[in-house]
């Protein structure tokens, strides 16, 4: 016990850091599809692929027959996902943070079959699969 007081600032920083180190798995919403996944998911074509980046983003590349709607414009825009409320969705952004927002929103709004992409466009792009303009 003599130990532990002695070095409670140790034990502290200790504490911190292992509390930094597992707030980002904490934080994670929603189901998550690798890319292998999501291209194995896009080919079967019972998928829908939802981009919540901006109209501009969007604009400068996608993925090949995506769906924009901003995340800003989600809520508002989400009877436009009725007609695929039987299908998986996949919803991307650049990095995989925003669409994981998104995904916490559409399960809220009752889609069952809701996941982001892990890694969004850039590790798509990374990859070198096909991105439409």
């Amino acid at each position: 016990m003599k130990f532990i007081i002695d070095n409670i600032w140790l034990f502290a920083v200790l504490l911190v850091s292992g509390g930094a180190l597992l707030w980002p798995h904490l934080q994670t919403r929603g189901r998550k599809v690798t890319l292998l996944e999501a291209t194995q998911r896009i080919n079967q074509g019972k998928t829908v692929v939802l981009d919540v980046r901006s109209a501009e983003d969007f604009a400068n590349g996608h993925i090949r027959g995506a769906l924009n709607i901003p995340l800003q414009d989600l809520p508002k825009r989400v009877g436009e996902l009725e007609k695929s409320r039987a299908k998986t969705i996949i919803v991307v952004c650049q990095s995989g943070v925003m669409s994981a927002k998104a995904s916490a929103q559409l399960d809220k709004a009752g889609f069952k079959d809701v996941y982001s992409l892990t890694g969004g466009l850039t590790a798509w792009q990374g990859q070198g699969l096909p991105v439409a303009k």
